[in-house]
């Protein structure tokens, strides 16, 4: 089988472990090139020992280089400020496609055991972010039993993983996640909260999500969840539940609240999911930049297979 040609452009901790990621483990894409922006980082380095090809000069450099024509897909794992520049240009090539892990949100939002037979066609798709890619499966599997009025998830990270890249997105990763909660989960309203926890040693990934939806059949929404659980897994081994499902019945004499929806009773539903990193570059408590470069890769790999 022939595989895909990829770029990655982006040498920060979450390119290097997509790189490695496909290197090790796919069957489907083949790395092309390393982009990045400066000539002594990590991760050029370390494409450069992996006999990848690499440029440190950005997104111009990469169209400049023999190995453009042949590449497809681009996946960009910089800024959501950078992917509009990066975009650009890649959009100026039709047989390219692009994968952005940023929070720019120029394509739409693409959560694979969600939405990704509504977006096979798109040139430009958005990985949301970690914490849409680890919450936003569990609101959709509770909305495809009962209509979910409200969703709220809280990412909590340990501080360690969250790099000057994260760090510099948290206002979009609050604004992107709770959109993509509305478009992609299914609630009428979402809300995302986002918590770099300092404690050492440090705290794998944990995430909260809290979802009011009509009343419906509990085992019916439980079954959703653990089938859910399951189809993520598929990319993501260390994607689990962190403990049972449970719920709360929020009476119609005592509704709760929501702005701009109003007054809402019915099912309250918690989810406490864990989600320890594959180990491959990063360490295994980083489970909030693993869960972005697994979901773009398996995104990459079927659409390579589409294509």
């Amino acid at each position: 089988m022939t595989k895909t040609k990829v770029a990655i452009i982006g040498s920060g901790n979450i390119g290097t472990d997509l790189m490695i990621k496909i290197l090790r483990m796919s069957s489907t894409l083949e790395m092309s090139v390393m982009v990045g922006i400066d000539p002594d980082s990590d991760g050029l380095a370390r494409a450069k020992r992996m006999d990848v090809a690499t440029t440190h000069e950005g997104v111009t450099g990469l169209i400049k280089m023999s190995e453009w024509k042949d590449i497809k897909l681009v996946f960009d794992a910089t800024s959501a400020k950078a992917h509009l520049y990066n975009w650009k240009y890649v959009q100026e090539y039709p047989d390219k496609r692009i994968i952005d892990l940023t929070p720019a949100a120029i394509g739409p939002y693409l959560v694979p055991p969600v939405n990704f037979d509504s977006n096979i066609d798109v040139k430009n798709v958005n990985m949301v972010t970690c914490g849409g890619q680890a919450t936003i499966p569990m609101v959709a599997a509770v909305n495809r039993v009962a209509k979910v009025y409200y969703g709220e998830i809280v990412a909590s990270i340990a501080s360690k993983s969250a790099g000057p890249g994260t760090r510099a997105n948290i206002d979009e990763f609050t604004e992107t996640t709770a959109e993509a909660i509305e478009k992609v989960g299914g609630a009428d309203r979402g809300k995302a909260i986002i918590i770099l926890n300092p404690a050492e040693p440090p705290m794998v990934m944990r995430d909260t999500v809290f979802t009011l939806s009509e009343q419906g059949d509990r085992e019916a929404i439980r079954d959703s969840i653990h089938q859910m659980v399951a189809e993520v897994q598929k990319y993501v081994p260390g994607y689990s539940l962190h403990q049972e499902v449970q719920f709360e019945d929020i009476p119609e004499s005592a509704p709760v609240f929501i702005e701009g929806l109003g007054h809402r009773y019915g099912l309250k539903t918690m989810v406490l999911l864990q989600v320890k990193g594959a180990g491959h570059y990063l360490p295994e408590y980083a489970g909030n930049l693993d869960i972005m470069t697994s979901a773009a890769m398996a995104t990459g790999e079927r659409l390579a297979v589409i294509n």
